[in-house]
């Protein structure tokens, strides 16, 4: 079983000469030698505390005792360590305890929690999207009773979304809450796939639940966000009474077993006590904040379960001893990374966690930026949540599939631990949105509804960079791909603004899937110019090549069927089949 060692010098490098770390206000303290010493600490935890953890807790998973959730041996001393030590904190508000440091920092920190042990950062990637709903839509009085306990992890926040009979469909939500004298809420009802909706790692979960008013209209537009914590606080803060709610299952699934996935029932004794977070029927736009900022967490989970896979796979193939070179007839028995094969499927498993990551960096950068009111910002990281979330993680189902692949049938064995990483790496596609949800998204609210301004203004500025680059073999390919791509986002616009969005629909998965390859391409681009002034330009040159000769040319066969291959969805009805 191999260990996990955070690729720290790629990090840096990305952070600095890649994305711009210190172009942010946010980051105007943060000099190399501080970046340099927080993730080297931060791998240290990931490395020596988490990793060990990831075999076993896949093996023994999470259980339900008496109506308790127990995680398994040692999440709770890691836990504890990982609290005590500060780094749950990184990316939240100061006023509250936070160390306030802008999230294009905070992702490679974020990255290794969940490549080290997956099921372990589930929970504090969970708790942020809880941090960032109630930091911006809360009263003063729940950040004052909240934020501190879930920005130190003392508390940890869930997100309560799905029903048994709403999944994507939020407007056939039925859980109810029905106002009191005080101005809190009942609730009832029952909430179903909730990472981390119940365990013993903290002294208090606090849930955000989705749930109607008994007045509320129709539809998504009745919708409304509540905090229901497991325990009420008392007059000081601290967990009181115990709530009308209780965990009544946990799900048996494919992979990610050591996160508990919960059942939960609210209300079977009179009523969960609740408070509104927003305004009533705003609950749609504050899910989104808890929705999109999870999004991106899950892009960013899907590069990192796709690195510690390859991780496994290098160690692997320098281990396994098998044939000779291909060139040497009669030659010694050589280790299988001596195979061309073998190096190629290697190179595509870096070449694209490469990709993913600096652009998921990069969708955080432009995060940051929104925050300090840059114009256009927000705009930029809203067309790119759906490219990251979906492009990564179906990235990251390929690469992981590929590390089975280099294990040959070792890779089929569970002792071995590459199958782990490929069923946990097949949530990322689905939680959070589906894929085909983030296609939708992209398409129709991103390009269509803004009238493509942001999805040119990308095009328009990628394009200005990638001019500017010195090799034609990587320059000429990129050129023709945006200018590919520019042809796309102009038929789904043209077809949208015709009434055509069935047609749209039909093919906004492989314009996603384009999108994704061309702004990993153009991230690669990018590196590769800085890289070119390192201490190793042979390395960078030849990954850089491998992605555009290997991976970039799939986008044209997805800009053809976006361009031709609507009808024969459209036309292909639901009776014909059978």
């Amino acid at each position: 079983m191999s260990s996990y060692k955070a690729p720290i010098t790629d990090m840096q490098f990305i952070l600095k000469h890649v994305v711009g770390l210190h172009q942010l206000e946010a980051a105007r303290d943060l000099d190399d030698q501080m970046v340099a010493t927080i993730l080297a600490e931060a791998g240290k935890l990931a490395g020596d505390i988490l990793a060990p953890l990831n075999h076993s807790a896949d093996r023994a998973g999470s259980r339900l005792e008496g109506g308790k959730v127990v995680t398994p041996a040692g999440f709770k001393e890691a836990y504890r360590q990982y609290r005590e030590s500060g780094w749950n904190g990184v990316p939240f508000n100061p006023d509250y305890g936070g160390q306030g440091l802008p999230l294009t920092m905070a992702f490679p920190v974020q990255e290794m929690w969940q490549a080290s042990n997956m099921s372990f950062g589930l929970c504090p990637m969970l708790n942020q999207a809880a941090v960032e709903a109630i930091d911006i839509h809360g009263t003063q009085e729940q950040k004052n009773t909240y934020l501190a306990k879930l920005i130190s992890g003392e508390w940890t926040g869930t997100m309560n979304l799905t029903e048994p009979q709403a999944g994507t469909d939020l407007s056939a939500l039925q859980t109810k809450a029905i106002r009191q004298d005080d101005g809190s809420y009942k609730l009832s009802g029952q909430k179903i796939f909730i990472t981390y909706g119940d365990h013993d790692l903290a002294e208090n979960i606090i849930h955000m639940v989705l749930a109607r008013t008994p007045d509320a209209p129709a539809g998504v537009k009745g919708i409304s966000l509540f905090l229901v914590p497991k325990f009420i606080p008392d007059a000081q803060g601290n967990p009181g009474v115990a709530n009308d709610l209780i965990c009544t299952g946990l799900e048996h699934k494919m992979g990610i077993h050591g996160s508990p996935t919960c059942t939960m029932q609210y209300g079977d004794h009179g009523g969960a006590v609740a408070w509104l977070i927003g305004q009533e029927y705003d609950g749609l736009k504050c899910m989104f904040t808890m929705m999109n900022n999870a999004r991106l967490a899950v892009g960013l989970q899907g590069v990192a379960v796709a690195d510690r896979a390859y991780q496994h796979a290098l160690h692997y193939a320098r281990e396994r001893v098998q044939g000779t070179r291909i060139s040497e007839k009669n030659g010694a028995r050589v280790a299988i990374i001596e195979h061309p094969d073998v190096r190629r499927m290697l190179l595509s498993m870096k070449a694209q966690v490469m990709a993913g990551r600096m652009l998921c960096y990069e969708a955080a950068f432009a995060f940051d930026r929104a925050h300090e009111g840059v114009a256009g910002a927000q705009d930029r990281v809203d067309l790119l949540t759906p490219v990251v979330k979906a492009w990564c993680t179906d990235m990251a189902i390929d690469v992981t599939s590929t590390g089975v692949q280099i294990h040959g049938g070792m890779g089929f064995i569970e002792e071995t631990g590459a199958a782990q990483f490929y069923r946990d790496a097949r949530i990322t596609a689905i939680y959070e949105g589906t894929n085909g949800i983030q296609a939708l998204d992209l398409s129709m609210r991103k390009v269509i509804a803004n009238k493509g301004l942001a999805a040119l203004a990308w095009l328009a500025e990628v394009r200005a960079g990638v001019q500017a680059l010195n090799d034609q073999s990587v320059r000429n390919p990129l050129e023709a791909a945006l200018r590919a791509l520019d042809e796309a986002t102009h038929w789904v616009l043209t077809q949208g603004q015709a009434g055509g969005v069935e047609a749209v629909a039909a093919v906004n998965v492989p314009y996603l899937r384009a999108f994704g390859l061309i702004a990993g391409g153009v991230m690669m681009g990018r590196w590769y110019a800085a890289a070119a002034q390192s201490t190793q330009p042979e390395e960078a040159r030849l990954l850089a090549h491998y992605y555009i000769q290997h991976i970039l040319p799939q986008y044209k066969g997805c800009i053809d069927t976006v361009l031709t291959g609507s009808s024969s969805v459209c036309q292909y009805q639901s009776a014909m089949f059978g």
